[in-house]
């Protein structure tokens, strides 16, 4: 059997025989998507639709898409989570500055000393975390700042008796 088939420039090759299609298609000269009109045919159709052809086309299937990364601390994974600072460490620390820059006369102080404590009982839960000293200077700074708040309310009781007196709060 022969066979006529249109190249890439558009022009008509053939009668060729299959065995030098077979080389083509070694060659890489045609493709599964090349004209074909087998001798007798009444239509054109493609040498990838042709049987005889079709195993020279057979190209192994692509290889599986490799699976995505996973998501950095996602459950199951095999990547280690990035510890960072706890963030009742952090909240600690600027509510025990912020009491301090309201100079001790706030709920900063309080809301401090409850957050660093808060952050330390879990910074002890989770070895690989990280704000201890975060938390530490929070409770301090916050420690601190109501100390000084009493210690100023004490003193303002005891130098001016006459307004406690009178008005208690």
């Amino acid at each position: 059997m022969t066979y006529r088939i249109v190249g890439a420039d558009g022009q008509t090759y053939g009668p060729v025989g299959p065995e030098e299609i077979r080389q083509w298609i070694a060659q890489r000269r045609v493709d599964a998507r090349t004209p074909a009109l087998p001798a007798g045919a009444v239509g054109w159709t493609y040498l990838g639709l042709l049987p005889e052809f079709a195993d020279g086309f057979a190209s192994p299937p692509p290889p599986p898409p490799p699976p995505p990364p996973p998501a950095i601390g996602a459950v199951g994974s095999n990547v280690p989570s990035v510890p960072g600072p706890n963030n009742f460490a952090l909240a600690g620390l600027v509510c025990g500055l912020l009491s301090w820059a309201c100079c001790g006369c706030c709920p900063f102080n309080l809301l401090g000393a409850v957050f660093s404590i808060i952050a330390l009982v879990q910074l002890r839960g989770q070895p690989g975390q990280t704000g201890r000293g975060l938390a530490i200077a929070g409770l301090v700074l916050s420690v601190t700042s109501l100390i000084f708040g009493l210690v100023a309310v004490i003193l303002n009781a005891v130098l001016n008796p006459e307004t406690w007196s009178a008005n208690p709060f």
